[in-house]
């Protein structure tokens, strides 16, 4: 009989999965969603979501995904002897079922008001009968990391223990790229730490013809005289070249070639931005095409909503990488190594990037190292006792951690950023107000940075069986709402299309696709219902009973 473990991020944009054996330390197989399960599209969607429903729901509806994802693995269930995961407080949190009020309120005297205790978040290692819910032997040992603090946890030590900073000698920096960037920054050996909640839009969601980083997600652009070219990712995760399109005409592909795109990914997206600013098709608000789009194509293309969304994201990242720079007494000027971990951090164009922002001015060398958060787990599960050096870690960086939502100068930063993008306040105007702040200068960029990639995609390894991916994950709910007319009109409305409505004309059914919905948040299909009787907790709730029907699909290559 095989001895099993897998490995599993529990990401806020989608869930990745790793089968190995543990005599040999061998990948075996590889699976992921294309989605997260909860509705929503970053950790406060997914927090608002346990506040309203309960934890309870929030954790079925998430380790039913789990299941799902390990039953893509094409492995033996019962020869599983461990589970290691890793993520984010939130995930992890929602995943064991833990207090999570500590995540949606800052200050202790708003926790004391509401009886909040704040638990430790402490490395653990239980068995599996422990998740009445979870699709393994009873016996199996779930090993679960650390957190530094209430917002930055496990996917935090993985970045800084995976890159290697620590050992790099110089003052650097490590960004992992995702919906919260978690970043530290290393200064005469002390790290600081923080985490941006940058949004989605770096992982390629909440952007109009967005996707994650899934087979046949353009990743990428490069210029080919007036045209671009894309690179799309093939059927094992490798950015390939592909068709050549003209950003500014929406027509078939001047020539095509390569896999056929099916979205644009985070990567894609910051691409097109800096392509599109490079040749004066952008000034910032405005998108300067006949519609106001930049094409890939004739049926993908960017918004100048998505331009806004991708320059909110750049520049919650670098309002963090000036906050942790103010915290450590430097300049982002004084930056001269940077690490990239994530999809995003993997398959962005690293010299791109620098130029928009994401990354310091005067970086001398810049590493993309991949999914850290999937390596800590892979480490992990083959050996437990690693969690030791991750609490030891954990303890020191708690000494320098910045929580970027109670610090002026993030506050400071980032509306400056928020002028530029949103409004094209000129960088002349921004440098000035910086200093008026007496805060960190933000130079021009500064010479051609050496890129050392030392993977060429973000799981660097996918196993003999290759990669599923699972397209269709979490709930869909289908309900005869009592007093509905069928008019559709929430339909129409449903900015994510998580909505569809039944044929039948005497009481159609609204089915409502719980990993497509913007969560509690949003609610504009209740506010659009004549009658007022939609209510989206009724969807939400039905997970628990009979009402709910679990999607299953998939498509794999093996």
């Amino acid at each position: 009989m095989a001895r099993l473990a897998v490995a599993m991020d529990l990401g806020t944009s989608g869930l990745r999965a790793q089968a190995m054996d543990l005599a040999s330390g061998e990948v075996l197989s590889t699976a992921m969603t294309t989605r997260h399960p909860l509705p929503g599209a970053n950790v406060i969607d997914h927090i608002h979501f346990a506040l309203e429903l309960g934890v309870a729901t929030a954790r079925d509806t998430l380790i039913a995904s789990v299941n799902q994802l390990i039953g893509r693995l094409r492995v033996a269930t019962g020869d599983i002897e461990r589970l290691a995961v890793c993520g984010n407080p939130t995930q992890l949190s929602l995943f064991q079922g833990m207090e999570i009020r500590d995540l949606a309120f800052a200050g202790s005297r708003k926790l004391q008001a509401l009886g909040v205790t704040p638990p430790e978040r402490q490395a653990a290692v239980l068995r599996a009968d422990q998740f009445p819910a979870l699709a393994l032997p009873r016996g199996c040992l779930v090993i679960i990391p650390p957190a530094v603090r209430h917002e930055i946890g496990a996917d935090a030590l993985a970045l800084i223990l995976q890159t290697g900073i620590l050992e790099c000698g110089e003052t650097a920096i490590a960004i992992d790229y995702g919906t919260n960037a978690e970043m530290a920054l290393v200064h005469q050996g002390h790290v600081y730490t923080g985490s941006a909640a940058a949004g989605p839009a770096l992982e390629g969601q909440h952007i109009a013809c967005g996707t994650l980083a899934i087979p046949g997600a353009v990743a990428d652009l490069e210029a080919v005289g007036d045209a671009q070219r894309l690179l799309v990712l093939d059927g094992e995760l490798r950015p390939v070249p592909g068709s050549s399109i003209d950003l500014c005409l929406a027509k078939e592909p001047i020539e095509t070639t390569g896999p056929r795109p099916i979205g644009i990914t985070g990567t894609g997206t910051i691409a097109a931005v800096d392509q599109a600013l490079e040749a004066g098709i952008i000034t910032l608000p405005h998108i300067r095409t006949a519609d106001r789009r930049l094409h890939f194509g004739r049926d993908l293309f960017l918004t100048e909503a998505d331009l806004a969304e991708a320059g909110k994201a750049i520049g919650a990242i670098r309002a963090g990488y000036i906050t942790l720079s103010a915290e450590a007494g430097i300049v982002p000027g004084d930056i001269r190594s940077a690490y990239l971990a994530g999809a995003s951090g993997t398959y962005v164009d690293a010299r791109k990037s620098r130029r928009l922002g994401l990354i310091p001015p005067h970086v001398q060398a810049i590493r993309q190292v991949g999914n850290t958060s999937l390596a800590m787990a892979r480490d992990l599960a083959l050996a437990p006792e690693k969690l030791d050096a991750m609490t030891d870690l954990a303890r020191e960086l708690r000494q320098n951690h910045c929580m970027f939502g109670l610090s002026k100068t993030f506050a400071t930063v980032f509306i400056l950023e928020l002028s530029y993008w949103t409004e094209g306040m000129p960088i002349s105007t921004y440098r000035d107000l910086l200093r008026r702040h007496r805060l960190p200068d933000l130079p021009p960029t500064q010479g051609t940075p050496r890129i050392i990639r030392t993977v060429q995609q973000d799981i660097d390894d996918l196993g003999r069986m290759g990669l599923v991916t699972l397209d269709e994950v979490g709930l869909i709910v289908a309900l005869r709402v009592e007093g509905c007319i069928g008019c559709a009109a929430c339909v129409r409305e449903c900015p994510a299309d998580a909505l569809s409505l039944g044929t039948d004309p005497g009481a159609p059914a609204i089915a409502l696709t719980h990993a497509l919905c913007n969560g509690v948040a949003c609610r504009r299909c209740e506010q659009v219902c004549p009658e007022q009787v939609l209510h989206l907790n009724q969807f939400f709730g039905a997970a628990t009973n009979s009402a709910a029907v679990a999607s299953d699909s998939h498509r794999g290559q093996d």
